[in-house]
C-alpha cells in the first residue's frame, strides 16, 4: 500500500466549535504548557469553563498539554505530572486517584496506514480508579486500563490491562499482579 496524503480527508471529525478551539489555545499555551503557572485550583477553574469534567482535588503540575478539554473528565484526588500530554481528540476518563506521572501521553488519536489516504481514527481511553500510569509510557486510543492497573515506565499500552495487575514494555505485557496494602 502506497500513503497517498492529498487523500486525506478528515471533515467528519467534528472536534469542537471553532471560537471555542481558538480561544482554548493561548490559554493552553500560557496557563497549562507553560513552567510559571503553578496555580492548581485556578487551572480547575479554567478546565471547568471550557467544559471539562473536573472532580475534587486534582493537581495538574506545569507543561502538561490538553488538546480539547471538553473531552476530558476526571475523578476526585487525580495527578496530572509535568509535561504530560492529553492528545484527547475523543472522552478521556479518568477516575479517582488516577496518576499520570511524566511525560506519560495519552493519544486518542492514530492514523490507519493500510488505506492509502492515512485516514484518522479516534478512540475514547479509560482509567479506572487506582490507575498509575508511569514516567514516558503513552497510553493509545480505544484502551481502558482497569482498577488500579499499572503502566510502567516507558511502555505501551495498546490493550486493555487487567485490574490490580502491572503491564511492562513495548507492547506492553502483564509481568506481575498488583498487591495492595
Amino acid at each position: 500500500m502506497i500513503t497517498e496524503l492529498s487523500t486525506y480527508n478528515n471533515e467528519w471529525y467534528e472536534p469542537g466549535p471553532s471560537l471555542k478551539r481558538i480561544c482554548w489555545y493561548p490559554v493552553n499555551e500560557i496557563i497549562f504548557k507553560s513552567a510559571w503557572f503553578p496555580f492548581y485550583g485556578l487551572k480547575r477553574s479554567i478546565l471547568r469553563l471550557f467544559g471539562a469534567k473536573i472532580g475534587r482535588n486534582v493537581f495538574i503540575k506545569p507543561g502538561v498539554n490538553i488538546k480539547y478539554p471538553w473531552f476530558l473528565k476526571t475523578g476526585d484526588h487525580v495527578w496530572i505530572g509535568e509535561k504530560v500530554w492529553i492528545d484527547n481528540l475523543a472522552m478521556v476518563e479518568l477516575g479517582n486517584n488516577v496518576c499520570l506521572s511524566q511525560g506519560a501521553m495519552l493519544l486518542c488519536g492514530n492514523h490507519d496506514y493500510t488505506k492509502s489516504s492515512f485516514d484518522l481514527m479516534i478512540k475514547p481511553i479509560v482509567l479506572e480508579e487506582g490507575t498509575w500510569i508511569a514516567a514516558k509510557s503513552i497510553v493509545c486510543g480505544g484502551v481502558t486500563c482497569r482498577s488500579h492497573s499499572v503502566l510502567a515506565i516507558s511502555s505501551v499500552a495498546t490493550e486493555n490491562l487487567l485490574p490490580y495487575s502491572i503491564y511492562q514494555g513495548n507492547p506492553a505485557m502483564k509481568i506481575k499482579d498488583r498487591t495492595i496494602q
